[in-house]
């Protein structure tokens, strides 16, 4: 089944809310959110906080793809705010399958995201059907 999960990221950020309910009232499955940290990526968006407020006003399911450099930092947190869908990247973490099982036990749904020039072998070893 195809879901749509526009992101966030090209919003206005002066009107989040505004833009929210357009994707909501689109008819959009997910709400996708790109977490950049200056660091991972040279990139800042949306901190914890905002993070928050977003999940708590969006009446649609809530995809933080992490593009940091600590993605363990945030993992608990976002467990702990029912996040739906969290993914981080393979380059910013040694031991994958530990941040996989912490999501998991949270009952989020865990994703692994890689950059283009990653071989798909380094994540093999944590892929399940």
């Amino acid at each position: 089944m195809i879901k749509i999960a526009p992101s966030l990221l090209s919003a206005d950020f002066m009107r989040l809310e505004d833009e929210i309910n357009k994707i909501q009232n689109a008819g959009a499955d997910i709400l996708h959110l790109d977490i950049m940290d200056g660091h991972f990526v040279p990139n800042l968006t949306f901190g914890l906080p905002i993070i928050k407020q977003i999940k708590d006003f969006a009446k649609i399911p809530i995809d933080v793809h992490l593009m940091v450099s600590n993605p363990d930092a945030y993992l608990e947190t976002l467990g702990n705010w029912n996040i739906d869908y969290v993914s981080f990247h393979q380059e910013a973490e040694i031991h994958i399958h530990r941040q996989i099982k912490v999501l998991q036990d949270l009952g989020v749904k865990a994703g692994i995201a890689i950059n283009p020039a990653t071989p798909i072998e380094t994540v093999l070893h944590v892929v399940t059907d």
